[in-house]
């Protein structure tokens, strides 16, 4: 109901009592000895009338509400109880005490509301001996007022429940629009890293494949073999096609099946740079995150096209172990003897080190992308520690080896989905 309404109800039902109590009065309930009773009834319900005015002038000027609000319901609790123990219809103006005393113990805080109620019980315990009230008037009309402050402190501690529900209900409606954006921010993030990988990896392979046609031209004039050259080209631009749908629809699936991903990779590679590459695998294969099996097969594709490279030729050994706490992946490539001789050489260096397998530094050493676009061993040591794994990559005795690793304890999850790792709600 809307404040209005009450209003429209106080006043109806103050004209009501004045009817009541002072045109047509009922017999009365006792026989009256003091003549002043009439005028007592009248004065009060005069000043009854003047404290609902204050009152409404309360509700209509907020400013003023804190102070004269508290003084109209005690000035009016007083008045009504004061009427009370008159004889004849004046004890109907009770009622205005027990309204008073609902509305301090609703509107107002707990001491001021418990003086509005002593200020109506007041008068009934001082005048109402004089007046000759019964037992029943005087412990009646107290027990109402008390009554009426506690349904007013039960009506104030449903409304405070209420707002604050309501409070509560906007703030999380509030955060699950916030996590809505940051799920939708976070998929398209994971979309974009999973194509840069996927494109960075392929126009790497399309340069190496550009120089060694541009090499035949240009050494050789062998057109024949720069033709086939170039024919491999494009279908490794077909290839990277396919692979950029197959990492966005991967993003969307339950699993990877990584070891036959990897062995797809492994057996691309070993036809198209015409290298021995091993692949072997360990322990109890299980099914992975899309996440982690993403994050490993991209490690093991940006290995592979480092290693021709920057060591064409060369064997490749690459090896998956599923261990009892984690998962283990390493690809190791042979040096030639100039690499050997220059510690270095063949790109990133570990996470103490500077430069990864494009050129680009790591978040230790700073700038961030190559001149060719890519993160290189950056970007996938990145994207585990997102899932609390490590990526190790450089020099050993005369091979390169690149090792990355990833706890089940972060990815083995019935949903699909790796803990957030430590500090990440502070990023």
């Amino acid at each position: 109901m809307t404040t209005r309404g009450y209003w429209v109800i106080r006043f109806t039902g103050f004209a009501l009592v004045g009817i009541v109590a002072l045109l047509n009065p009922p017999d009365q309930l006792h026989q009256s000895n003091h003549p002043l009773d009439g005028a007592i009834q009248i004065a009060c319900f005069a000043v009854v009338g003047l404290a609902l005015l204050a009152w409404l002038a309360a509700d209509e000027l907020p400013r003023y509400r804190s102070r004269g609000l508290p003084v109209a319901l005690a000035v009016m609790a007083a008045a009504s109880g004061l009427a009370g123990v008159t004889a004849g219809g004046g004890q109907s103006l009770v009622a205005f005490a027990a309204v008073a005393t609902v509305a301090a113990g609703a509107d107002i805080e707990l001491p001021a509301a418990v003086v509005v109620a002593a200020a109506g019980i007041l008068p009934i315990w001082i005048v109402g001996p004089i007046t000759g009230s019964t037992i029943g008037t005087l412990l009646g009309y107290p027990l109402l007022i008390g009554a009426c402050l506690s349904l007013g402190r039960n009506r104030r501690s449903y409304r405070v429940q209420a707002e604050q529900a309501a409070t509560l209900l906007e703030q999380y409606e509030r955060l699950r629009a916030e996590q809505r954006r940051a799920d939708v921010l976070d998929e398209r993030t994971r979309i974009a890293r999973e194509i840069h990988d996927v494109l960075a990896h392929s126009l790497g392979a399309l340069g190496i494949q550009i120089q060694a046609a541009k090499a035949v031209l240009t050494d050789h004039r062998d057109i024949d073999r720069a033709v086939e050259v170039l024919s491999t080209a494009q279908r490794m631009a077909a290839d990277g096609l396919t692979e950029t749908r197959r990492a966005v629809h991967a993003l969307r699936v339950d699993s990877v099946p990584l070891g036959g991903e990897l062995a797809a990779v492994v057996e691309t590679h070993r036809q198209r740079y015409q290298v021995p590459v091993a692949f072997e695998t360990s322990g109890a294969a299980r099914p992975l995150p899309p996440d982690a099996s993403l994050a490993l097969l991209r490690t093991v594709q940006e290995a592979l096209v480092n290693a021709a490279k920057h060591a064409p030729g060369e064997p490749i050994a690459v090896r998956l172990d599923y261990g009892q706490v984690d998962v283990r992946l390493g690809v190791v490539n042979h040096l030639n003897r100039a690499q050997a001789a220059v510690p270095g050489t063949n790109g990133a260096r570990d996470t103490n080190g500077a430069r990864d397998t494009n050129g680009a530094r790591d978040t230790n050493g700073a700038p961030g992308p190559s001149s060719a676009g890519g993160y290189g061993l950056t970007g996938m040591r990145e994207r585990l520690r997102l899932l609390n794994g490590t990526l190790l990559a450089g020099p050993r005795d005369a091979e390169w080896a690149v090792t990355a690793e990833l706890p089940l304890a972060s990815v083995d999850m019935s949903d699909g989905s790796p803990p957030a790792p430590p500090g990440a709600a502070d990023r």
